[in-house]
């Protein structure tokens, strides 16, 4: 309690931090405490501001330890062994076809400060080490003030009473064309998500800037101009206009008419729109944003086709994105319903790494499909829902806690959308840390199988060699924090994997 005490009124040392804690600007004029009745409503506000703090404090501290990783000077010792093993093991009749390859698919200018592709890799690893923990400590410096920032915002909002506040301000301007609170809810609700969009946008723009035009561009990784950007910006916030305004309206039109069940429709509901946009995104959406064309025939189109005819993966499209557009960041992803898949790579990644290594990849993200990875991470997602919906609909009408936020007219009704807010950010967000942090161990762990999966299909040597180079490409973390990565880390170390799967060529050998 008393660490709740102290840090807001750092922030703010004019105002009243007696317990229970109210926010500045409250429905009811903020002249007077909210009338709660419960612990659970008198320590509302001090809790979330607690539990922000507890949460920010840890982050905070895995974020100074990966700081301090980034300025060692020494090359890890693991990562040297276990990559000069990789080096030892390329064919050199498999460098010189890749070779010939490269030659055909690049420029002298687009190979400047590339990775060579046919010579060894550890030489190159250890020559852009310097550059790749330069890199890494840009990015945590930035995080580390952003993530500040963030923080500061979010309890400056809760104690000024920034969500009643803008709620008001809905209602007022609602309030010229009519609409009530009672009887308007889901056009109110419309106008305040709009708002707090674009609050949200705003305040969010100069540190998006500066991570593209800055930190990006700095190290050679940015593409996209100005323009762009907030030609994308302007078309994400369309979108979600678009597909978010129907979404929310349906939402609380469900919720009204569910009565004491309601969470069992909107769980119903939200697979339903999970399946729609998992059809649409990648049909509809992003292709407003990059261009995608056929695979040209040729080898590795041929390869692709037949490694998935060998897996019973339903193919039926290939892509070339033009990923380059944006970023020299690459990727390869997968999308598609049930018969219907499709494949993309990025034209980053074509011009990265071998045909062979872009196969042993893509076997690896095949073993995510065959293996089951995919739907399992569906799975988990729509119970995760249901449960949420089914907690909250436990917590829908507890005024304590909206009083205890400023929402403390009585006359009033609740706000749906912000019962659901104040539901999530406070009771569900221990919860929803705790979940998160289960799936991040869960997707490592997915990882190694699917690297293993890519092991078994014959292709351990290319998925090393093709890991290293992206890595070389992205200038990942060579030596990251232990800490820091289990917490926040989806995908393994680099060295983590390129280990597991050096055990799994050895077994298969001793057997």
């Amino acid at each position: 309690k008393d660490l709740v005490v102290i840090a807001i009124a750092y922030i703010h040392p004019t105002m009243d931090f007696t317990l229970p804690l109210t926010p500045q600007y409250t429905q009811t004029g903020g002249t007077t405490k909210a009338a709660t009745s419960s612990l659970f409503g008198d320590y509302a506000i001090a809790a979330t501001i607690l539990f922000t703090l507890v949460v920010f404090l840890f982050e905070a501290y895995l974020n100074f330890r990966q700081r301090k990783s980034y300025h060692k000077i020494d090359f890890p010792r693991e990562l040297e062994t276990t990559v000069g093993n990789i080096d030892r093991e390329t064919k050199s009749s498999a460098a010189a076809a890749d070779k010939k390859e490269e030659s055909s698919k690049s420029s002298d200018d687009d190979k400047k400060d590339k990775v060579d592709r046919n010579a060894p890799i550890l030489p190159q690893l250890k020559s852009k080490f310097s550059h790749a923990q330069s890199y890494g400590l840009d990015k945590i410096n930035f995080s580390i003030f952003s993530s500040t920032y963030a923080v500061t915002e979010e309890v400056v909002f809760l104690l000024y009473g920034f969500l009643p506040y803008v709620w008001d301000k809905a209602c007022a301007v609602g309030a010229k064309y009519g609409w009530t609170e009672t009887e308007h809810e889901i056009k109110i609700t419309l106008l305040f998500l709009g708002i707090v969009t674009i609050v949200g946008t705003i305040t969010s723009l100069p540190f998006e800037l500066y991570s593209t035009f800055e930190i990006e561009k700095k190290h050679g990784f940015n593409k996209q101009t100005l323009g762009l950007f907030f030609t994308d910006k302007l078309k994400s916030l369309v979108l979600s206009a678009v597909f978010g305004g129907p979404f929310v309206a349906l939402l609380l039109k469900i919720i009204f008419m569910g009565g004491d069940k309601f969470y069992l429709y909107v769980w119903a509901f939200t697979f339903v729109f999970s399946v729609i946009m998992m059809t649409l995104v990648p049909v509809v959406i992003m292709p407003l944003f990059n261009k995608y064309e056929k695979l040209p025939d040729g080898p590795l189109k041929d390869s692709i086709y037949e490694l998935a005819g060998k897996l019973s993966f339903p193919l039926t499209k290939l892509f070339v994105m033009d990923g380059s557009k944006r970023s020299s960041h690459s990727n390869a992803f997968m999308f598609g319903f049930m018969k219907n898949k499709r494949i993309v790579l990025f034209d980053t990644l074509l011009s990265q790494v071998s045909n062979d290594e872009i196969l042993a990849i893509l076997g690896h993200e095949l073993g995510h499909w065959k293996m089951g990875h995919t739907v399992t991470n569906f799975v988990v997602t729509q119970v995760y829902t249901g449960f949420m919906f089914y907690f909250f609909s436990l917590c829908y009408n507890s005024h304590e806690l909206y009083r205890a936020f400023g929402f403390d007219d009585e006359s009033r009704p609740i706000p749906t959308i912000i019962a659901l807010v104040l539901f999530t950010s406070t009771i569900w967000a221990p919860v929803d840390k705790t979940l998160s942090f289960i799936m991040t161990v869960h997707s490592r762990k997915c990882e190694f199988e699917a690297d293993e999966f890519s092991v078994n299909l014959g292709m351990s040597s290319k998925l090393q060699s093709g890991l290293c180079k992206i890595h070389l490409e992205n200038l990942g973390a060579m030596s990251p924090d232990s800490w820091y990565s289990t917490y926040h880390y989806s995908h393994p170390p680099l060295v983590e994997r390129l280990s597991a799967m050096m055990k799994l060529d050895t077994a298969k050998k001793l057997s």
